[in-house]
């Protein structure tokens, strides 16, 4: 074969090779879905706005403007116009009680009950619909809203005299127990009192059917598991909740009661919703990570307490509550050297960490106790984080940075709080609470969530919470405690890219990049734009994950 022969052939083969080669990226590149003439907040700091984003399969292909597009559109590709809507990335909720929140959602509803006629009215009703002898849980009652009486077991004992009764004040530290329910967990005057909680008594030493901490032990477990179908329904029913509100993945704190029915659902391709598992610190010695699809269901995380909460008088505090006369500063549910032998354990092993700590001494001693073990274990990536971080001992502040502590914290909190925080711990200490500016301002990460079934999971309402701090009573409309407001991009950034960075998955979601998963939102308004105070009304027009619709807006 002579050499002008040779030659063509070889340009002939490598031309060849570069079509097929060319055809292979296009076709591994070809969008199942573009959508076009959308206002994108990416969250990607390089790339912070776009109008088109291209997804093939579960992932992200292209990010830009329409004319970026064109490569990754196939004969089957879906074009959608977004018609200049505001595209996020979904929503990240960095601390939800999952299957209690899935169960509050078929149980009474008492959150917004406003007075005690209302709360008795609301639990006789729905007393009627259930069988004898099933249980009545969750609730989620909050007695400032008529002005502070803790409710007691006579107010309901008549209309619930065959079903227990076990409802949470909606902070998660207080239950109200009907008699039938002290009965079965053997509660009456002459039970002991119990360390680190409070059995509220009248002056005779009966119960009022009031138990705060530790104390609800004793009644939480005689109540009776769910079955397996129960969970599964509770299950469920968080997954339409939370993609209706945007949320395309959370951080549930109590995976040991979902694992079963998020496995099971995981298995039939039934989750809708990124689930990191959180399970309790003190199971650490039994504990080993689970392997499961890391997309959908990671494991790899330990959440501990320190104290309680405010509304409660549970939260631990340096000094006394300003609303007692009796030194009442809260009190630790663990005390430090248990807590210290717990994390440590967990650090070895690897596992992430994150305490509940509320009141400034609370804060305070596990900052002394993540210092401890870093000087202890070494440097290494571990993410720890503190829930709630409520009120910070100013001096504290600057440590969450200089230790790497992540602030997991609940805007809505801030304007539900707000209402009443002043009276429980003074003007001085306010001025550090819900610290979402002076935290950002000393370089602190912060991830967002709702703590729900505590507060609604809606990172819109979260949204408007960080921004205005209006109180729900409408009493502060300015703001309470003004200067902790943050900017719009803030909050979506704790809702988002920092959420994400929480739970050391920064890499596959987040923000709306090139290679991570497809989960976003389309809202039907530009949060970045309109009046902070009309956040609150702004909808979730459709929620996608993995590139699949999983929510749209009936108008």
């Amino acid at each position: 074969m002579n050499g002008p022969i040779l030659c063509y052939l070889k340009l002939v083969f490598i031309s060849l090779v570069i079509t097929a080669t060319s055809c292979q990226q296009d076709t591994q590149h070809t969008a199942d879905l573009i959508i076009t003439n959308a206002n994108i907040w990416t969250g990607d700091p390089d790339h912070p706005t776009a109008s088109a984003i291209a997804i093939a399969a579960d992932t992200i292909v292209a990010v830009g403007d329409f004319g970026t597009m064109s490569p990754h559109k196939g004969p089957h590709t879906i074009m959608k116009d977004a018609q200049g809507k505001m595209i996020t990335p979904g929503f990240i909720d960095s601390h939800v009680h999952l299957l209690a929140g899935g169960r509050s959602l078929l149980s009474v509803e008492l959150r917004d009950a406003n007075t005690p006629e209302e709360f008795i009215r609301r639990i006789a009703d729905f007393a009627k619909t259930i069988k004898p002898g099933e249980w009545i849980l969750e609730g989620n009652w909050d007695h400032t809203l008529w002005g502070g009486e803790l409710p007691r077991k006579e107010w309901i004992d008549k209309y619930t005299p065959e079903n227990p009764v076990v409802i949470y004040r909606l902070d998660g530290h207080m239950v109200l127990a009907n008699s039938l329910a002290l009965k079965h967990a053997g509660i009456d005057k002459q039970t002991a009192d119990v360390e680190s909680g409070l059995i509220v008594r009248n002056p005779d030493g009966s119960p009022t059917g009031i138990l705060k901490s530790r104390a609800m032990d004793v009644m939480l477990n005689m109540i009776p598991p769910m079955t397996e179908d129960q969970q599964d329904e509770s299950f469920r029913a968080a997954m339409k909740y939370f993609v209706s509100n945007g949320v395309t993945s959370v951080h549930d704190v109590d995976s040991l009661a979902c694992a079963r029915s998020a496995i099971k659902a995981l298995a039939n391709d039934e989750v809708q919703v990124r689930i990191y598992g959180i399970s309790p610190l003190y199971y650490v010695d039994q504990y080993i990570p689970g392997n499961y699809d890391p997309k959908w269901y990671k494991t790899g995380g330990l959440k501990g307490f320190v104290d309680g909460s405010l509304g409660s008088h549970t939260a631990a505090f340096h000094h006394a509550y300003s609303d007692v006369s009796d030194g009442d500063a809260g009190f630790f549910v663990h005390d430090e050297n248990e807590l210290f032998e717990w994390i440590n354990k967990a650090d070895q092993k690897n596992l992430q960490v994150m305490i509940h700590a509320i009141g400034d001494k609370a804060i305070h001693t596990i900052l002394n106790i993540y210092e401890r073990i870093v000087q202890q274990n070494g440097e290494k990536d571990r993410r720890l984080r503190i829930e709630h971080a409520q009120h910070i001992d100013p001096k504290d502040i600057s440590k969450f940075a200089q230790l790497g502590v992540i602030a997991s914290m609940q805007p809505y909190h801030a304007i539900d709080d707000g209402r009443w925080a002043e009276e429980a711990i003074g003007s001085e200490r306010i001025k550090t609470t819900y610290a979402f500016k002076s935290l950002l301002d000393a370089q602190t990460k912060i991830a967002f969530g709702s703590d729900w079934a505590v507060a609604p999971a809606s990172p819109l309402l979260g949204i408007y919470s960080a921004t205005t701090r209006r109180t729900l009573d409408h009493k502060n409309p300015d703001g309470w405690v003004p200067e902790q407001k943050i900017s719009v991009k803030q909050a979506l950034i704790a809702y988002t890219r920092d959420a994400a960075y929480a739970s050391f998955e920064e890499t596959l979601k987040g923000s709306l990049t090139i290679g991570k998963l497809a989960d976003f939102v389309i809202l039907s308004e530009d949060i970045m734009k309109i009046d902070l105070h009309k956040i609150k009304d702004v909808h979730i027009v459709e929620t996608y994950v993995g590139g699949k619709q999983v929510f749209d807006y009936q108008y």
